[in-house]
């Protein structure tokens, strides 16, 4: 079973109870994280946050994915070994469970596929699978720990990246002002927000932009109503599957914590929430929002920022003798 049908089973057993009671309502509210297994998602933490899993020694999943920053690096595009520019925006790494596929273009079906592409990847960590797994087998407190969460000794990709996706399949972020308001508080959004969402419903955004995640469980055309000028040179979905009719087409990103996850779309062209809103509602709805009613789209937007996940950094496990030493300027 994929990693995202268990996180959804989970979420289900837990919330049964009072998701019986939320508004019948496009965007649902989002349920607090599951943990059955405290020790694996423990090292998938520690994962998360090392540096030695990238040829440089500097760079870790937390580089691009900031959990102290929305979970991603608000930078336009992100920055990879050697100072590349890598060709696109970071996606917030918090609810990615909730998400259709992983990646703009959905090359990986889960978070356990993920989470393997950006350690080898030339642009972004650049550690070869090979190096970095001897890396692991050779720092002792790795080893005893992948022995006890997986109740063998041994360290292989499968491994790292299933530990890795149990502790992201924790990155939820339940309990925002809108999720209280699904959940029967009137008094949890003002009037300008009821407003904006209204606008933003009665628009036909909640077409894409629906569920537990506001988003990120379909492929949309980046360009509906007229083309998006881009001087990307990304193309989307066509990328994996090689058919034109794909090309520009996009996952669809969540739009919970979007205050904290500027600049927006694949390319980080839209600087703000305001500007994004206007060449959202020109491009896909053919809607061109009078000031007035972008203010209050963004005034509800802001209202999808939940509890963020409070993470205690991870004391990682020393190296040995034997690590091989990272040259970040090789």
């Amino acid at each position: 079973m994929k990693i995202r049908a268990i996180s959804l089973a989970l979420m289900f057993a837990a919330t049964a109870a009072w998701g019986a009671k939320a508004r019948e309502e496009p965007i649902e509210p989002i349920a607090p994280a599951v943990v059955t297994n405290p020790a694996k998602v423990e090292l998938g933490k520690k994962l998360f946050f090392e540096p030695r899993l990238s040829m440089s020694g500097i760079i870790s999943c937390n580089t691009c994915h900031n959990l102290s920053r929305g979970g991603t690096d608000n930078l336009k595009t992100s920055i990879g070994h050697r100072w590349q520019a890598g060709p696109v925006n970071a996606p917030t790494v918090l609810n990615s469970s909730l998400a259709i596929a992983q990646f703009w273009d959905g090359r990986a079906a889960d978070l356990k596929e993920q989470a393997a592409g950006p350690i080898q990847a030339g642009v972004e960590m650049a550690m070869p699978h090979t190096l970095a797994l001897d890396v692991l087998q050779s720092i002792p407190g790795y080893v005893n720990e992948f022995e006890k969460v997986f109740g063998s000794a041994g360290i292989d990709m499968d491994r790292v990246t299933s530990a890795i996706a149990a502790f992201e399949e924790t990155l939820v972020t339940p309990n925002s002002r809108f999720d209280k308001w699904l959940l029967g508080d009137d008094k949890a959004l003002t009037a300008d927000e009821l407003a904006g969402y209204k606008i933003f419903k009665d628009s036909g955004c909640v077409a894409c932009h629906n569920g537990a995640a506001a988003g990120g469980t379909s492929y949309q055309r980046m360009g509906v109503v007229r083309p998006y000028v881009s001087t990307s040179p990304v193309e989307g979905r066509y990328a994996v599957t090689g058919n034109d009719a794909d090309r520009f087409n996009f996952k669809v990103p969540t739009l919970r914590n979007v205050e904290m996850t500027y600049p927006y779309f694949h390319d980080g062209e839209a600087r703000t929430l305001e500007e994004a809103t206007d060449i959202m509602g020109q491009l896909q709805l053919g809607r061109y929002y009078k000031e007035d009613e972008i203010a209050k789209i963004v005034a509800f937007l802001k209202t999808l920022t939940g509890e963020q996940p409070q993470i205690t950094v991870p004391i990682l496990p020393p190296s040995s003798n034997a690590t091989p030493r990272p040259d970040p300027f090789k």
